[in-house]
């Protein structure tokens, strides 16, 4: 329970504290503002959709995915499901995200993204506009992962070979 705290806690005050920065110091959809030139700028994107745009308009929807997904996560994160620090460190990380972003859906009836790289990638130029609440879902899925790789290659407990 602390580490889900120690960790969810702060990094959602950090997801809304920088878009209430973004909010209240940029215009929808002016042109970015470069902070490393020809890579790195931030901007004030809305998004009704998920991730990439998906499902574009339908935030009602995406509200009451994340509360469900929200609710079941905790559920088995106080039944003990997520027993190693790598998935209950994903499940602070992903419990951090999901909030932010549904709390942008709940206030704003949309997700702030700000965060813009351009990779000069054909396709992926810029990639798509991003928040720290999505870093997070991002970052949680990496653990999740990692976790799932590690604990399949444990051996079978107590059988020998």
């Amino acid at each position: 329970m602390k580490l889900l705290l120690a960790l969810a806690l702060p990094l959602f005050a950090l997801d809304q504290l920088t878009k209430w920065w973004v909010v209240a110091h940029f215009t929808p959809y002016d042109d970015p503002r470069p902070v490393i030139d020809n890579f790195f700028y931030l901007c004030r994107w809305h998004n009704t959709g998920a991730a990439f745009s998906i499902g574009t308009g339908n935030n009602w929807f995406f509200v009451a995915l994340s509360a469900v997904t929200l609710v079941g996560l905790l559920i088995f994160y106080f039944r003990g499901v997520f027993r190693d620090l790598l998935s209950r460190i994903g499940v602070a990380l992903l419990v951090a995200g999901i909030l932010g972003n549904l709390t942008d859906r709940l206030l704003h009836h949309y997700v702030v993204d700000f965060l813009l790289f351009d990779l000069h990638v054909r396709f992926a130029n810029p990639w798509p506009a991003f928040n720290v609440a999505d870093s997070c879902i991002f970052v949680a899925t990496g653990c999740f992962i990692v976790a799932s790789l590690r604990e399949s290659r444990k051996p079978a407990g107590g059988i020998a070979t």
